[in-house]
Parts: C-alpha cells; sequence; structure tokens
C-alpha cells in the first residue's frame, strides 16, 4: 500500500490497531509518495503529529542519505531525537527503537 495522504494513512493504522491492538508500527519509505519527503507539501507534518495525537509510534526504514534538502535532514533529525517516530536504516534498528518505552 502506498500512503498519498493524511487521510489515508490515519485510517490505514487506526484500522491496523484496532484490528490488532497494536500502535507501534514499521513502514518502508517506498510505502510512501515522494512528496512526504518535500515538508512544502504538509504530508509528513500532517500525518506524523496525528499519529502521536493518537499515541502511536512508527518506524519508516529507508536510506535518507540521498535527499539534500537541509530542512528535511533536520526534521528527521527532530523526529529521531524523540520517542514516538523514527527514520531508521533496517528493521533491527526500528524494532530496537518501538521496544523502548
Amino acid at each position: 500500500m502506498i500512503i498519498s495522504d493524511e487521510q489515508s494513512a490515519i485510517d490505514m493504522f487506526m484500522t491496523i490497531a484496532f484490528e490488532t491492538g497494536e500502535n507501534r508500527f514499521i513502514i518502508s519509505k517506498e510505502n510512501l509518495i515522494e512528496d512526504f519527503f518535500n515538508l512544502s507539501s504538509k504530508i509528513a507534518r500532517g500525518i506524523l503529529q496525528k499519529l502521536i495525537n493518537y499515541k502511536m509510534k512508527l518506524a519508516i526504514i529507508g536510506d535518507f542519505s540521498n535527499y539534500d534538502s537541509k530542512a528535511l535532514k533536520d526534521f528527521i533529525y527532530e523526529y529521531n531525537s524523540g520517542n514516538d517516530i523514527f527514520f531508521v536504516e533496517n528493521e533491527t534498528k526500528a524494532l530496537s527503537l518501538l521496544s523502548k518505552k
């Protein structure tokens, strides 16, 4: 499934949470439209803020080194410094971070 907007993301995560009782998720960056990484689209902030509001945690797995935007790098750093949203390179790191707290 490709997440293309805030509503489709929230619908998907809420459905999974309801059906499984889980509030921690791992997705690949390939499951996100490229505009997610264009901060001016506001897709990323909308989705991630809603997940935090609903007390959900998310790890996005992928290689983020090919993005040149300082704003995006700062955005990723900011979220990685928190406890709810993580941008990581592999599933092992994602599981480790999501299993805390």
